[in-house]
């Protein structure tokens, strides 16, 4: 089959982006006003400099997309390669693909993960992931969270704001504050977990000036993480191997969350943490209910192909939903701790078979709507 993968690559491996990338003015947009450094510690900065932006971070790296093209190439396809840039949809004109393997996550604004799904719903070329309507409803928090509180599927109250003044009164901490529109962890901190007015204000702060949007506050659920893999569509959708965040790696001094700062800066294919358990060594009548939660969300969403959900379980140990990822992080090298290929090869699928199940998924789906 004639394929097309659509992507993003991170600045920091890309040797080869495309001119109208390096001059689009909406990159400066990106990151204008940013001032990380002001909220990181020194040694964070002096040891990961190149991290500390994080305008790109749910941008793939080159080593990913070549390890996506290799892995379609293996199931016998035929691949071009389509830069999610201001050429995107002339290059998906010309090029004309029989189907479309999107990791694409878009250039900038809340709906940027839809931007590739639109243009090519738009050009009637099917695609593998969710449709465009669905990756931006997941990638607005608040829109998400309402959809699955109106199918009363568990996850943290929560409300909206972009400044102090705007917040509900008589909170109640501690809540977890972060930005409402970003993904890969990104403006996540250790001091995102706030336990009085005085933190909530200087994260709100935060987030305005380094993100140019408002903040969503939820309740902070203190109870274990999960991440759980999804694959597959309608009631068929299978639930790989639960992943468990043991929080307990987390450095001494930061709090139990899977923050940017760990994410990036501590987990390290260098130093790598001993932070993820598959499968999730729990007691099995938690563990079907995390694989209960997921599929409600799954399917109250109308989430297509693949996904991974994170989850959190209350003070009452109910799993909750924390973030939906219909476009997950698929890094290839083991030694990255990417939470997706990990499930997927407890399941017993390597990286090239993981890709081609995603393939297979979305053909299957195309053939049985038509």
């Amino acid at each position: 089959m004639k394929l097309a993968l659509t992507f993003n690559i991170k600045k920091d491996s890309a040797t080869n982006l495309s001119a109208s990338l390096a001059a689009d003015e909406s990159e400066g947009s990106l990151s204008s006003g940013r001032n990380f450094k002001k909220y990181l510690s020194q040694n964070l900065i002096e040891n990961y400099p190149e991290r500390i932006d994080d305008t790109f971070a749910e941008w793939d790296s080159e080593e990913t997309i070549e390890a996506v093209k290799s892995a379609l190439e293996a199931g016998g396809h035929e691949v071009d390669l389509i830069e999610c840039d201001r050429d995107a949809y002339e290059k998906l004109k010309i090029h004309n693909p029989e189907f479309v393997f999107n990791v694409a996550e878009g250039l900038s604004g809340p709906s940027r993960e839809s931007q590739i799904p639109s243009m090519l719903e738009m050009l009637n070329i099917p695609f593998t992931g969710s449709d465009s309507v669905t990756i931006g409803i997941c990638h607005d928090k608040s829109r998400c969270k309402e959809i699955l509180s109106y199918y009363k599927i568990p996850n943290s109250k929560f409300f909206i704001t972009d400044a102090i003044h705007k917040t509900e009164k008589n909170i109640s901490f501690p809540k977890f504050v972060k930005p409402l529109h970003e993904g890969s962890s990104k403006g996540i901190y250790n001091s995102s977990v706030v336990n009085n007015s005085s933190e909530l204000r200087n994260e709100i702060l935060r987030i305005k000036e380094c993100y140019d949007q408002p903040s969503i506050v939820e309740d902070f659920l203190e109870g274990k993480e999960f991440t759980v893999a999804m694959l597959g569509n309608g009631e068929d959708v299978k639930v790989l191997p639960i992943v468990e965040i043991n929080l307990d790696t987390v450095p001494e001094g930061f709090n139990k969350i899977y923050s940017y700062e760990v994410k990036w800066f501590f987990d390290t294919r260098e130093s790598k943490l001993d932070i993820f358990r598959c499968p999730a060594d729990i007691d099995p009548v938690l563990y079907g209910q995390i694989e209960d939660v997921c599929k409600a969300a799954y399917l109250a969403l109308r989430i297509r192909d693949w996904a991974r959900i994170d989850v959190r379980l209350d003070k009452n140990n109910i799993p909750n939903i924390v973030e939906i990822n219909p476009l997950p992080g698929i890094l290839p090298d083991p030694a990255d701790n990417s939470c997706y290929p990990k499930a997927a090869r407890e399941y017993g699928l390597d990286y090239n078979a993981m890709i081609n199940a995603v393939l297979n998924c979305a053909f299957n789906r195309t053939v049985i709507k038509k």
